[in-house]
């Protein structure tokens, strides 16, 4: 997947502090008085823990990747670097439009790394100046930490790498409309009738050939309509 593509699914933009969108999930920027001689951060300063877009050289994600890891560890800010992942899945190799059988690694979003983490000072300077780090995406420069992806904007992507977490299903409730975005109903629409947290099944109403129809799909293939969409 492109560039153009990933900002147009993610939603994902260079912004100022003066443009910035309102979020769910803030940072917060620390105290100077805060004793990070060891890493450490009192935990009065601390924000919430939020997904951020970390820029690379394309090829070069995963082992920037482990750099950043490596680096969070051995530097004390272990504590505030939760997941991270580049978008890579297994695709199957294809020849003259047939499987060949044997699979490979592709990159959906090349030039990406996505970290969840907690956003202060130290964080920031460690993460930004880890080798192979090129910067950050919605950080205007000069300085400034980036913001982070809103959670409804982060979900799509987390769920193409197969990563379902359980504070999603509370943006889904019956009677909303959903688009089915993988399996043999992708690209479908249709509207919720019931949630099964712990199946992580959802049963959909759409309309199929002109005939209502109903289907279960998984959680993790589903993303909601807003409805300024």
């Amino acid at each position: 997947m492109m560039l153009e593509e990933l900002e147009s699914e993610v939603k994902i933009e260079e912004v100022t502090p003066e443009s910035a969108p309102e979020v769910e999930i803030t940072h917060v920027i620390t105290d100077s008085s805060t004793d990070v001689s060891q890493g450490r951060e009192a935990s009065t300063t601390l924000g919430d823990k939020a997904w951020f877009v970390v820029t690379a050289y394309s090829t070069h994600e995963a082992k920037v990747k482990e750099n950043i890891e490596r680096r969070m560890k051995s530097m004390g800010c272990g504590n505030l670097l939760f997941r991270t992942f580049v978008g890579e899945v297994e695709v199957p190799v294809m020849r003259n439009g047939e499987p060949t059988g044997k699979t490979k690694m592709k990159n959906l979003y090349p030039s990406y790394i996505f970290v969840e983490m907690i956003m202060t000072d130290r964080a920031w300077y460690i993460v930004r100046n880890t080798p192979g780090v090129t910067g950050f995406v919605g950080s205007s420069g000069k300085g400034t930490k980036p913001f982070p992806v809103p959670r409804e904007q982060m979900e799509p992507v987390l769920k193409r790498m197969g990563i379902v977490d359980e504070s999603m299903f509370d943006r889904y409730k019956v009677g909303d409309r959903i688009k089915i975005i993988s399996g043999p109903f992708e690209n479908t629409e249709g509207d919720i009738i019931s949630i099964d947290k712990a199946t992580s099944q959802v049963e959909v109403e759409f309309y199929f050939f002109g005939r209502p129809s109903t289907a279960v799909v998984d959680f993790s293939s589903i993303e909601k309509i807003e409805a300024n969409s």
